[in-house]
Order: C-alpha cells, then structure tokens, then sequence
C-alpha cells in the first residue's frame, strides 16, 4: 500500500473498505474489542461504530460522518492517525533517537580512452622533457667527441651481424604494464552543468520528436471536430428553415386559444353572478312565504286570507315565469357556448398541417 493511498481518490469502494478494515485493526490494537467488518456490511453502522470509538478517545470529531464514505481525503486520514496514535500509547511505543549511518566517501569512477592522454600527463611529460633538457648541457668539444664516437659505432655495428635479444613475453608484459598509463582518465561529476545541459539537449529531441506525432494526431482531430461541427451548424439551419412556418401557425393558434380561454372565464363569471341573484331572490321568496303562513295562521279574517290567497298565486306565477326566463337565459348561455366551441373547433381545425405537406416533410 503506497504512502499517499487514502490521500487521493482511486477507487472508492475498495479505499473505504481498507479504511474500515484498518480502523478496525488499530482500534483492537489499541486495547478496545472491535468487530472486524466484512465488506458487505452496513457503511453508516461502520462509521458510526469507528466514530463512537474515536471519541471514547477523546478526539474530536467536528465533521459529518458521510465524509468517510469517499474512503479518502483529509477527515479519513485524520481518523487513521487519531487512532495509530492510541495503538502506539497503548503497545508502549517510543520513539528513540536517530541513528546516522556513517557516510564512506564514494570512490570516483574513471573512465578510460586508449585515444588520448589526459591533460596532467602531458604536463609532467613536458616538465620532464625540460628538466632533461637543463640537465644535458655540455660543451661542444665533448659534443663532438661523443658523436664521433657513436658514428664509429654505427659503422662498426652495421658491419656485424643484426639479432634482437629481447623475450617476447617479457615485452608483452611491458606494454601490459604501460598501456594504463597511456589511457585518459575523464573525472565524472553528477553535479558538472556539461551532463545536464546535454540531458536537456535529449529531453528536448524527446519532446521535438514526440511533439511532431501528437500535432498530426491532434491536427487530424481538429479537423475532424470541425467538420462535425460545420454539420451541426447547417443541419440545424436547415431545420430552423423547414419549420419556421410551422413554428409561427403554432404561435397564432396559442394567442387564439388563450383569447377563446378568457371569453370562457367572462361567461362562467356572469353564469355565476346570475346564479347569486337567483339564490338572493329564492331566499326572499322563502321569507315571504314564511311571514305570509305567520300573518294567515294568526288572522282569521277570510277575505285578507283570500287576498293573501291570491297574491301567493301571483307570485307563484311570477315564480314561474322567473324560472322559465332563468331556464331561457340558461339555454341561450349554452348556444352561445356550443358556437363558441364549434367555432374553436373550426379554427383549430383550419391550423392543422395537410397531410400532403406534412408527408413531403
């Protein structure tokens, strides 16, 4: 399990089961009894139990529980070191002091070339060559005697017989024992600004040479993207173009009914008004026949009770020619309903796309 696992989010289901399964372990570490949770336990009863715990600790827990659900983030891992924390008090562990191990310098690796010579070889070579030099002035008499002497020895040599003396496994170890010697020696340094200038100059061709890839793909992309989008663009002008027509029938055809649907709210208000009044006026009615039983049951005269008689008939009559003026203005009310609806109807009717241009369509 890597360091920063419950630090970001990978994979949720699996990061709060490892959570759980580790709160779990360092709760009975640290000397309380805790059941281990399986993985298809219940989440909130699961954080719940840990959160309960973590407080029987005495840490504080100013977050929702639905935090620890992510498996993640910053409340998780609060949670994990509260409870790491309680295991170590509780296992007696201390932290003891640091030991540093002791740093052996590092031995520099040298790299051989049998090209060339390396810079302070060649120094000491020209100082030796003018300490040999300052140490072999002699006069010119001498000079001339020795070169006489070595021409003599020449021509004495060139008159004997020439044989090499030399062992040939002894001259193979010589040149074994001098070929180091003439090798160069290049001194690495992992912090010399050379090794990282040239690093740059690679990840640099890396990039160029990567780089070129993606821009063919990405311009491929593009363009791609950009014919999709010049489609969209035209097929939805063409469409806008199609239906404009039918988009402002549509437009006419909802003002019409939103004027049909006000006439119909004036004419229910005037039924309504006109039922008031028929009420307000049988109620009176219904009064006035009561008081007229009160005043013909308490007088015994006949002829009031006649005229009494016969004003109730007048009323009654009255009665009958209100209602029959109540039910004409009803069916009148209700013709005009029947036309306007027909009317609707028709104009609805009118809108409606042919059949042949709804086809072509």
């Amino acid at each position: 399990m890597l360091g920063h696992y419950f630090a970001l989010p990978t994979n949720p289901g699996e990061q709060f089961f490892m959570f759980c399964t580790l709160s779990a372990w360092l709760i009975t570490k640290a000397g309380r009894p805790f059941e281990q949770p399986q993985e298809y336990d219940d989440p909130n009863a699961v954080i719940s139990n840990v959160l309960s715990e973590l407080r029987s600790f005495g840490r504080p827990v100013d977050f929702p529980p639905s935090k620890l659900k992510t498996g993640c983030g910053e409340q998780v891992c609060y949670v994990l070191d509260c409870l790491a924390e309680e295991a170590l008090k509780h296992t007696g562990f201390s932290w003891k002091r640091p030991a540093y191990p002791t740093e052996e310098p590092e031995e520099e690796e040298i790299t051989e070339d049998d090209a060339e010579l390396t810079l302070d070889k060649l120094e000491e070579d020209v100082a030796e060559e003018e300490s040999d030099n300052e140490e072999n002035y002699i006069d010119l008499n001498v000079l001339k005697a020795q070169t006489y002497r070595s021409n003599m020895n020449d021509t004495a040599k060139q008159e004997e017989i020439l044989q090499s003396t030399t062992d040939a496994a002894e001259w193979n170890l010589e040149v074994e024992r001098v070929l180091p010697q003439l090798k160069v020696t290049v001194r690495t340094d992992n912090k010399d600004w050379r090794i990282h200038v040239d690093q740059m100059h690679q990840h640099k061709d890396g990039i160029d040479s990567s780089l070129k890839e993606t821009r063919g793909y990405l311009d491929k992309l593009h363009n791609e993207i950009s014919r999709t989008l010049e489609k969209i663009n035209s097929r939805e002008k063409y469409i806008n173009n199609q239906l404009e027509h039918l988009v402002q029938e549509y437009r006419s055809a909802q003002a019409l009914l939103s004027e049909a649907k006000e006439k119909y709210q004036e004419g229910s208000g005037g039924v309504t008004e006109r039922v008031r009044v028929l009420s307000e006026i049988t109620e009176a009615l219904e009064k006035v026949k009561q008081e007229t039983e009160e005043k013909g049951s308490s007088m015994t005269d006949g002829a009031p009770l006649v005229k009494i008689k016969q004003a109730l008939t007048k009323l009654r009559q009255e009665t009958i020619q209100m209602d029959i003026q109540i039910g004409v203005m009803e069916h009148t009310l209700l013709q005009s309903k029947l036309k306007e609806k027909s009317n609707m109807t028709r104009d609805m009717h009118a809108t409606v796309i042919p059949e042949a241009t709804v086809g072509a369509y």
